[in-house]
């Protein structure tokens, strides 16, 4: 395979039983939550990333699909060598509910009628979405993320998360995005959502297996897509160019550049989406609000991630300046941050477009590592005095090959490995006092995990007790859970 290829990826289907009730109170009876995956997940289940997609897009983030000349929407960025690398990292996306690529959604079948919800689906919100996403993760076995991600309404998500969920992630990026949705972003989000119900044939949502509403969302495409873009970039790429023709005809016909091109967007974006699901979608997005008292830093008083935040020059639909209120609530509450904002000309899309300062940044960010990051959190230990048989139980039980001992106020004093007790059943040895090492190398949880990997080589121990200044245990970091991170070069 080619350096930065994933080849040809599937997406799949995880089936979640059970009641799941939304945040207005709305029930639904189960959910189908398509996703994607790429990489592998190690022994601790410490590298998992979660990617959260924009308005249209879906869980093809990256690789080909069977027979497709065109990758996932964020191939440029996750691979083999890229800025989420798949031989480091193992990367998940999924389609939020509400939407039409797979997860449950108004295009699904409703149980209880069996037709398509239509406009009967309940309205879903950006935290139902990732409360739909942490059940993915459950379904997958996956305890904790590494790093959350997404830019526009992903990076929403990936804010939620940290909001939701804040013990569960230690690394968060947001790319282009905002802490709430400002009464301009709904207002061309409104102008949406009238067009499609506004076309004949939305039928009060009722148009599955019928004629769909196309000219209703090719016209709320070409609204949104308008804000994607920058004036610059238009101005770059069709100044006043005509189309087709060589003079203007003093008619309405489609004349200029822009207007075909507009077209051209509103046109394609009907044979991939779902009417329905973008009035949802676009719903979710306008109730989006973290604040809490009228205050984004009373909001985000609750995370403890790391933040990357991101915001784009020429963004006239997420500008830099709600990305800057995003870290200034953030710094209230001491949390760690770097901000930066990309120079680019391509408006909103430079989220998708901008590979090069992307890739940098989030490398950056995302390979300054303490040991916090990928220690074990939950780690089996041994009191001092106790047998080599029962701590040999222990191991066999727990899975674990290293068992810190400790005194009876939890206070670090050896640590036993399996070779150990190997070596001390073949001594005919009887007590864990005998075999354990007294001498044991440590590291705090803050120290770089660099540091941690200088310490096993030299030392020749594949594990680490993380302790507190008392000697207190909190965690324990393994060589595993180093190699995945930094173990490999790409060149």
């Amino acid at each position: 395979m080619l350096r930065g290829s994933l080849g040809t990826v599937t997406t799949q289907h995880a089936e979640i039983e059970g009641l799941f009730t939304l945040e207005s109170g709305a029930v639904l009876p189960g959910l189908t939550i398509a996703y994607e995956t790429y990489g592998k997940l190690n022994r601790d289940k410490t590298n998992a990333i979660l990617i959260c997609h924009a308005l249209s897009g879906d869980a093809h983030v990256a690789g080909f699909h069977e027979g497709d000349n065109k990758p996932g929407w964020w191939d440029a960025v996750i691979g083999p060598g890229k800025a989420f690398d798949t031989d480091l990292y193992y990367i998940i996306c999924s389609n939020v509910i509400g939407g039409c690529k797979g997860s449950t959604g108004p295009s699904s079948i409703n149980p209880a009628t069996g037709k398509a919800y239509g406009a009967t689906f309940p309205v879903v919100t950006i935290c139902d979405m990732v409360n739909a996403q942490k059940l993915l993760l459950d379904f997958l076995g996956i305890p904790e993320l590494y790093a959350v991600a997404g830019g526009s309404m992903g990076g929403m998500q990936a804010l939620q998360w940290t909001v939701s969920f804040p013990d569960l992630i230690k690394k968060v990026i947001v790319i282009a995005t905002t802490g709430y949705s400002t009464p301009q972003q709904i207002a061309f989000n409104e102008v949406g959502r009238k067009a499609i119900i506004s076309d004949p044939d939305w039928n009060n949502g009722d148009y599955y297996g019928k004629k769909i509403p196309s000219r209703g969302l090719a016209l709320a495409r070409m609204v949104g897509h308008i804000t994607y873009l920058s004036d610059e970039s238009m101005h770059a790429k069709f100044g006043r160019a005509l189309q087709g023709k060589e003079q203007v005809g003093f008619d309405f016909s489609t004349e200029f550049g822009i207007e075909s091109y507009l077209h051209y967007q509103g046109d394609t974006f009907t044979k991939r989406f779902d009417a329905n699901s973008y009035l949802y979608i676009t719903k979710a997005i306008d109730y989006f609000d973290l604040t809490k008292d009228g205050s984004l830093a009373t909001g985000l008083s609750g995370t403890k991630a790391a933040f990357l935040v991101m915001s784009v020059s020429s963004d006239w639909l997420y500008p830099p300046y709600q990305s800057e209120e995003i870290v200034t609530a953030l710094s209230a509450n001491e949390r760690e941050l770097q901000y930066c904002e990309i120079r680019s000309s391509y408006g909103h899309d430079a989220f998708l477009l901008e590979s090069g300062q992307l890739t940098y940044l989030i490398t950056k960010f995302l390979s300054h590592t303490v040991v916090r990051d990928v220690m074990l959190h939950e780690v089996e230990c041994i009191e001092e005095g106790t047998t080599i048989a029962v701590a040999a139980r222990r191991m066999i039980k727990c899975g674990v090959n290293h068992l810190p001992v400790l005194t009876s106020q939890g206070i670090l004093v050896g640590i036993v490995t399996s070779w150990d007790i190997a070596k001390a059943v073949a001594s005919s040895f009887l007590w864990l006092d005998e075999i354990m090492s007294r001498d044991v190398v440590t590291i705090h949880e803050d120290e770089p995990v660099d540091e941690a990997a200088r310490k096993m080589e030299g030392h020749s121990i594949s594990a680490l007790p993380v302790v507190d200044e008392d000697r207190h245990i909190i965690g324990l970091i393994t060589s595993d859970a180093i190699s995945t991170l930094i173990g490999r070069q790409v060149p």
